[in-house]
């Protein structure tokens, strides 16, 4: 008989999910993780501290609130690392304790060490203290073990002028300069934290444009208030080396550009954490970039043994790895679970936010999908006044044919939690026309849905009485 009913490596939000609901199930569970990393590397160096240090950035700075009392208004003009770390280890020190809790609650047996596979059914783990070695067994075997940044061959880290988006938040002072390598979702979240710090930011990408999954409209509006904080962006380039000086870092383009800077960090996406798991020894491997495939039960090749978040890729969201590893357990022990929706939420914790789901205006010209567009200004919203938000904007994309939402995007204050509202009206398949019929407390962000409702509903008339 093995040890436990199922076994998970790695504690991150897919991993707790796996092993809370099979302990729910009544199984034998149990977790392995380093004793510095409970919660994985969302809560220690991703999701939770990121999203931690814009909160604090937002308040020190008291850039929300510009519009209402000046540009000039500031809550503390010297704002230190210590400043904007001390809200991030009190978030994640809570939040240790809360999966703890979560964990024991469940009766899941915790071990504090690393794992790797000796057989399909066996892991040996290395107790953090002693390193000693044991043995454990299992009847199902989750893999959680999340990612790492991707680190160029060619660029020599330092963690101090050098950095990856995992210690980029060990830094010792707000750097006066910054080369940010990599316009995706990671490193567009950091550009506009130090931009809004007062760091002179340049972003440097290969690609012609940033962000492409977003609406263009959204990304242009992020693009020119990065601008404003006086971000540079050098589009369609590529780093040839990075230089490290006494008094600084000098980042060298191969068109020949040259940028000095205080501090570089690359965002060049992410690494499955597989290295030292032994897969082989499982009958399993990973791909260059350390993600080990599954199917649309999250099980791998070896059918007892499955594999949850960053580490399968796509689409590598907290939310989303929860989802998987509830649902992998579920499978694993023949509970019916559902297949999880396609309607996935996007947030960007960008300063402003974006977030958004369903299609962009460009998927659907590709797709040949005809659509009507309806928007709401939160300048025109009482409370985009009262907060001081005269930039932030709401987009719904309505199907001419059924008049349902084809896709919402959203710009500003409160995207990631607004984007729910058409999220669960587009789940329901439900229509412009609820959105118009419904009421909204007055005066909410919320209230944009119904402007923007209107506004797409009268485009909607027009075409119609056109075609009548």
């Amino acid at each position: 008989m093995p040890d436990f009913d199922m076994l998970v490596i790695g504690s991150g939000p897919g991993g707790q999910k796996a092993a809370i609901a099979a302990a729910k199930l009544g199984r034998r569970v149990a977790v392995v993780d380093r004793p510095d990393m409970l919660g994985g590397v969302s809560l220690h160096t991703g999701t939770i501290p990121s999203k931690t240090l814009r909160e604090a950035v937002l308040y020190l700075t008291g850039l929300s609130q510009r519009d209402l009392y000046g540009q000039s208004y500031r809550l503390k003009e010297d704002i230190t690392v210590g400043d904007l770390t001390a809200r991030t280890e009190h978030v994640v020190s809570r939040e240790v304790d809360v999966v703890r809790s979560q964990l024991s609650r469940n009766q899941v047996a915790l071990y504090s060490g690393t794992g790797r596979f000796t057989d399909p059914h066996t892991v040996a783990l290395r107790d953090a203290r002693t390193g000693e070695e044991r043995l454990l067994t299992a009847e199902h075997v989750v893999i959680a073990t999340g990612t790492r940044p991707a680190r160029p061959d060619s660029v020599d880290f330092d963690g101090r002028t050098v950095l990856d988006s995992d210690n980029v938040l060990a830094l010792d002072r707000v750097p006066r300069s910054m080369v940010i390598v990599g316009s995706g979702v990671i490193g567009m979240e950091y550009c506009s934290f130090f931009a809004a710090l007062g760091s002179k930011v340049t972003v440097v990408e290969r690609r012609p444009t940033m962000l492409d999954m977003c609406d263009g409209e959204v990304v242009e509006s992020l693009r020119y208030h990065l601008r404003d904080l006086g971000v540079t962006f050098r589009f369609g380039e590529t780093v040839a080396a990075v230089e490290r000086h006494a008094k600084g870092t000098l980042t060298v383009l191969e068109s020949g550009k040259k940028i000095p800077a205080d501090a570089v960090m690359y965002s060049a996406g992410r690494q499955g954490l597989t290295d030292d798991l032994d897969l082989e020894k499982a009958g399993l491997a990973a791909d260059p970039r350390g993600r080990i495939t599954v199917d649309e039960h999250y099980r791998t090749e070896v059918p007892h043994i499955y594999a949850v978040g960053d580490v399968i890729g796509f689409p590598a969201l907290a939310a989303t790895s929860m989802e998987q590893g509830r649902a992998a357990a579920y499978h694993a022990f023949g509970e019916p679970v559902g297949g999880m929706h396609q309607l996935q939420p996007i947030g960007i914790y960008t300063i402003p936010e974006i977030s958004f789901v369903g299609r962009t205006e460009d998927q659907l010209t590709e797709d040949r999908v005809p659509y009507e567009v309806g928007v709401a200004r939160y300048r025109e919203l009482a409370r985009g006044q009262i907060i001081g938000d005269s930039h932030g904007m709401l987009k719904l994309l309505v199907s001419p044919a059924d008049r349902t939402l084809l896709g919402v995007h959203c710009f500003g204050s409160g995207a990631t939690e607004l984007i729910h509202i058409g999220q669960a009206v587009m789940g329901c398949g439900g229509t412009v026309d609820y959105l118009v019929d419904a009421v909204f407390n007055y005066p909410t962000l919320a209230e944009s849905y119904k402007v923007a409702a209107l506004d797409a509903t009268n485009r909607l008339r027009q075409l119609e009485r056109l075609e009548d």
